[in-house]
């Protein structure tokens, strides 16, 4: 596989993984048994220059993480059985190589000795450069990662230690592939047009689409599909609705049938579920856990939340559950009376299926959809009204505006300049506004594929900067799931797809306007966990900012902007139940800590003590005792970020970065909002800290460095009107 430039997406195969792998580790391998025995000779008066470590395992490394890093992004989106197959069988390989470098006794003994030397000159060094800081962070961010991965272990402890890691991965694997399979397997064809009173036309026009394309692929060879007016189907069917957002929320909201809501529902919570013996994720998940703890006890913590939290800025679980409960005593009695205003609404307009004495309380399926019409009688207006003025094309534009505004950058469209993996995917390069320099690129993949394409949005590296490899241009692959294109009509999308998209490239931004160039600190790169989410999430406050709204608000066919009223109402609807919101994800990320600290996984798999789901309904009574899940709710078994992701005893980092982001921008809000001056300014100083100085710095002295003080929680809880 080639190694110069941009990966050739266009003339990549599966089958071209396993020998690239391959070469590619026997040559590792070679190169760090060179490397090993050379750093051995040295003696304990020997001086070991930095120089002579890092950079030169970071460019030996390099060659397998381009390959791996391409196949890892493709399995996601554009996944298929030669593909899967061949990621799976060199997944243990790759693994193993990993391993290592982690538990290598001649790489560790030198790191420490060159941390060891710095301390000892640190007196006649008190003003470090950003460079000298950088390789400090780095030679310190490797020790910690080669403690955790098993560097002290010996004999059976470290064959067990890497039996399980090895487990780990093709767990993590499988349950990822669980969630796919079981979300692509699921459809229910609606033919009756009554069931579609009151539904948008842009959920009929996605659903009739989706039954167009599947009767196209559902085709024997040579049989000949007759061509479908769209229209006439968005108007009189038949519609396929399947689980992957874009399709299933509108059902959820619009969709007036509560039978229909309720099947639909109760196939998206229960996906890779006990339902379906192939593709049953409840096993995985005892098995992950019980692994977890035991990697954990052999490494000296008490579990492994405690494991997890030894590379994040919390400094306990106490501490996070600190945070999460100063939160739940605003929200739950936001939440509760939340849900008594929907619950309400739904007693007086729903009919007798919802009359007092006949429903007890709304079910899950309800409540988004009396929501929905709260919102719409509160504000009088619906996210229907909003889609035309939200065209992805404008949007797109009006961001790299607003990016402009802040940065001092400029994004320009680049398509073809770059092979692709699909044809939706677009690639964009992006230039320092002053020099012109060309500073970083990435992939922009938005719609949803359901067919082959991992839900959820997400931003990875395609290529990072680092000078010991020799590349200054870092390169971001930046990917949703988005409503897609109809016939001649762009993708119109939801306030709530635009403002994942502003989240997404939040992340690329802190990958692709690094000053790092120490690889394993730039960009994203070395910085804590639970750190991560505040460039995404202070993006996202933009979204009700009337420059940059009204900078691509504009009708898609008219070209109108969004109507004064619109536009306040939209800033109004931002605390919308935001109670219910907030519990929510405090109860996803109190969950995950208790699984990963309190939870006894092996017992309960035995059937000894509580289940998985007893255990989640105890959590669940804490955080969201207002909307308990139901007794079949199954939705751990695709909670991906957590069993499939890098959020493991970590997904509570949502909240504690959202403090720092919403405190970031409550500088912006401090200097005023309509002040383009000092917008600007403090723009600039927010991409020289947070943006520019990646994991070189921690990332507590960066956030000092542009707000001159530590974040509080204030700022966030006016932000969710929960003050």
């Amino acid at each position: 596989m080639e190694q110069d430039g941009l990966p050739k997406f266009g003339k990549i195969e599966p089958k071209h993984l396993t020998p690239a792998v391959e070469d590619l580790l026997a040559k590792l391998e070679s190169d760090f048994s060179s490397m090993e025995a050379d750093l051995s000779k040295k003696s304990d008066i020997d001086v070991i220059d930095y120089d002579e470590v890092l950079p030169v395992l970071e460019k030996m490394q390099y060659p397998i993480g381009f390959v791996w890093g391409i196949a890892g992004h493709l399995n996601g989106v554009k996944n298929g059985d030669e593909l899967r197959e061949a990621y799976e069988s060199n997944q243990p390989k790759v693994v193993q190589s990993m391993t290592q470098f982690s538990q290598s006794k001649p790489l560790f003994d030198a790191l420490s000795a060159i941390e060891k030397q710095w301390e000892e000159s640190k007196d006649d060094d008190d003003c470090p450069s950003f460079l000298m800081k950088q390789q400090r962070r780095a030679v310190e961010s490797s020790l910690l990662d080669m403690k955790l991965g098993g560097v002290g272990l010996e004999g059976d402890e470290k064959e067990r230690f890497n039996e399980i890691r090895q487990r780990l991965a093709k767990l993590s694997n499988s349950f990822s592939n669980n969630v796919l399979d079981d979300t692509k397997a699921f459809s229910h064809t609606v033919e009756n047009s009554e069931v579609m009173e009151g539904v948008p036309e842009s959920a009929r026009a996605l659903w009739a689409n989706s039954y167009a394309q599947h009767m196209k692929s559902e085709a024997k060879e040579g049989e000949e599909v007759p061509e479908i007016d769209m229209d006439k189907a968005t108007e009189n069917g038949p519609w396929r609705v399947t689980l992957d957002i874009p399709s299933y929320l509108p059902v959820m909201q619009h969709v007036k049938d509560r039978s229909l809501r309720e099947k639909i529902y109760k196939a998206y919570i229960q996906r890779a579920s006990e339902k379906n013996d192939d593709k049953n994720n409840v096993p995985l998940i005892y098995e992950i856990l019980t692994l977890k703890q035991e990697l954990a006890k052999m490494l000296g913590f008490s579990n492994y939340a405690e494991l997890s939290l030894a590379k994040k800025m919390a400094p306990s679980v106490e501490a996070v559950t600190e945070l999460t409960d100063l939160m739940a005593k605003k929200a739950i009695p936001a939440a509760r009376k939340e849900l008594e205003e929907v619950t309400a609404l739904a007693r007086k307009e729903g009919g007798d299926d919802y009359a007092e004495g006949v429903l007890e309380k709304l079910e899950p399926w309800d409540t988004t959809f009396w929501s929905e019409r709260l919102k719409e009688s509160k504000f009088d207006m619906t996210e229907e009204e909003l889609r035309p003025y939200f065209a992805l094309p404008a949007v797109l534009d009006g961001m790299f505006g607003l990016l402009n505004r802040l940065f001092n950058i400029d994004v320009k469209a680049a398509d073809g300049e770059a092979e692709v993996w699909n044809e939706d995917v677009r690639f964009f390069k992006i230039f320092d506004s002053d020099t012109g320099e060309h500073i970083s690129s990435f992939f922009l993949d938005p719609y949803s594929r359901p067919e082959n394409k991992r839900g959820g949005a997400w931003m990875d590296t395609c290529i990072g900067k680092s000078q010991a490899t020799n590349h200054d241009i870092p390169v971001a692959y930046l990917t949703c799931n988005g409503s897609p294109p109809i016939g001649d009509q762009p993708s119109l999308m939801t306030f709530r797809e635009v403002e994942t998209l502003f989240h997404e490239t939040g992340h690329g931004l802190q990958h692709m306007l690094t000053k790092a160039s120490v690889g394993d600190v730039a960009g994203i790169n070395g910085i804590e966990w639970d750190a991560v989410e505040l460039p995404s999430q202070f993006m996202e406050n933009w979204c009700y900012d009337r420059p940059t709204v009204y900078g691509f608000a504009k009708h898609w066919e008219t070209g109108e902007p969004l109507p004064e009223e619109k536009f306040e109402k939209l800033c109004e609807q931002k605390i919308f139940n935001s109670g219910m919101m907030t519990c929510r994800q405090l109860y996803f990320g109190q969950l995950d800590l208790a699984l990963h600290s309190d939870f006894d996984a092996s017992a309960a798999g035995k059937g000894e003590g509580p289940s998985l789901f007893e255990f989640s309904n105890g959590i669940a009574e804490q955080y969201i005792p207002h909307s308990m899940p139901l007794e079949e709710d199954r939705f751990l078994c695709s909670f991906s970020h957590i069993f499939a992701g890098g959020y493991s005893a970590g997904y509570y980092s949502y909240k504690w970065a959202e403090v720092m982001s919403a405190d970031a921008f409550g500088a912006f809000e401090d200097v005023g909002l309509d002040n383009e001056e000092g917008i600007r300014e403090i723009g600039r100083k927010f991409r020289n800290t947070v943006l520019s100085l990646g994991g070189g710095i921690a990332p507590s002295v960066v956030f000092k460095e542009f707000r001159g003080r530590d974040p509080t929680p204030d700022a966030l809880l006016r932000h969710n009107g929960l003050d």
